[in-house]
């Protein structure tokens, strides 16, 4: 659902890490991902897996199964929202050729964009630090592009990011929706459950039944995908969430994006300039200030951005 308050202070230190980790991961194993088989069919049945995975850890841990109708729809909504749509946006992104840094920078930005559309949409308060942070991790991401975008996959990759990072705002705030609050883990195994068949019917259509270039790297890959970044990264956030309260997850956010640049230049190859680096520590510092002085909303349903 959404996370407020609550400070990484509080926070146990080995799941936050883990968590951070995790997250980070993700932006690793989704280009590894797309690199392997086409983008819509690798997350159709990653959300395929992780829906079954969803539902029987909920089962094992006899979780609460009430969810009224008009609830059910919401969370199934807002699911479309959050994993097809964004989810699909990103993998197109990163099948263009996005970087995996400036993927994880753009989505770092989003729990302060989410304050800022709650501003605009709801009439939500929000603080002039969180207004200079946001402009502080744009400045930071206009340095990491630098002036030719070819090296970051191109104006369309860094385009069909910038809409999966808009996206993701927009899903958070449609989480206000659901209004009840159903349990976690089958709210998690409905949303990706409701997001595998339209991405698998867009995958056949587009990309055609078997669009798998490298049979082992797409299996190692998708199975990373649901069981680490899915269903693991699930599992520590609701830990973090349960011992440090619900901002957890914004208050680790900002430390995505460095994470995911060592991740990326020991797995991927990726490297930044000197003034990369500038940026990606500029952009760091505004969302990691935003963040921190009045904890932005974040989605938790899942945690594999990628």
């Amino acid at each position: 659902m959404i996370s407020r308050g609550g400070s990484a202070r509080h926070l146990p230190v080995v799941p936050a890490t883990a968590f951070v980790v995790v997250w980070s991961s993700g932006y690793i194993s989704g280009p590894a991902a797309v690199h392997a088989a086409a983008p819509f069919s690798v997350l159709g049945w990653r959300f395929v897996l992780a829906a079954v995975l969803g539902a029987g850890l909920a089962l094992a841990l006899r979780r609460p199964t009430r969810m009224d109708r008009a609830t059910l729809g919401r969370v199934a909504a807002v699911g479309l929202v959050m994993n097809a749509v964004q989810f699909g946006l990103m993998y197109v992104a990163f099948d263009l050729g996005l970087g995996a840094t400036l993927a994880s920078l753009l989505h770092a930005l989003s729990p302060v964009l989410t304050a800022l559309l709650a501003a605009g949409l709801l009439g939500e308060r929000v603080t002039v630090v969180q207004v200079a942070g946001f402009v502080a991790g744009v400045a930071g991401v206009l340095l990491v592009l630098g002036s030719d975008l070819h090296h970051v996959g191109g104006p369309v990759a860094v385009a069909v990011g910038c809409l999966s990072m808009l996206t993701l705002s927009l899903g958070t705030l449609g989480q206000r929706w659901i209004g009840a609050q159903p349990d976690l883990l089958w709210s998690a195994a409905v949303q990706f459950a409701v997001s595998a068949p339209p991405l698998l019917v867009l995958g056949w259509t587009t990309e055609g039944a078997w669009p798998v270039t490298d049979g082992r790297q797409a299996l190692v890959a998708v199975l990373f995908l649901a069981i680490v970044n899915s269903i693991l990264g699930l599992v520590l956030l609701s830990l973090l969430v349960l011992r440090g309260g619900s901002g957890a997850a914004a208050s680790l956010f900002f430390l995505s994006p460095p994470v995911t640049a060592v991740l990326a230049w020991l797995v991927l190859d990726e490297t930044l300039s000197p003034l990369q680096l500038l940026g990606l520590a500029v952009a760091v510092a505004g969302v990691a200030a935003a963040t921190r002085s009045r904890a932005a909303p974040v989605p938790v349903q899942d945690v594999g951005t990628q």
